[in-house]
């Protein structure tokens, strides 16, 4: 390696904006621990994986099904 390098003539990456955004959201402990102990197994950061299951869901268009029913006491 160079004691010193010239970046004089460099630029900026131009994909930079486009690799990652940083967000601020809640999860669930028992999702984040999920994820967490998927890490251990695979050697993937947990936030790697997060990212990629979410990329997946997008890229095949999958869409969530919620059925939200009231509990049986509040229901009559």
């Amino acid at each position: 390696m160079r004691d010193q390098y010239d970046f004089t003539n460099s630029r900026k990456n131009p994909y930079f904006s486009r690799l990652k955004k940083q967000v601020t959201i809640r999860l669930g402990t028992d999702v984040v621990d999920y994820f967490k102990r998927l890490a251990e197994e695979t050697g993937i950061p947990y936030q790697s994986l997060i990212d990629l299951y979410l990329r997946d869901c997008a890229h095949s268009n999958r869409k969530l099904e919620l059925n939200w029913q009231l509990p049986a006491e509040q229901a009559s």
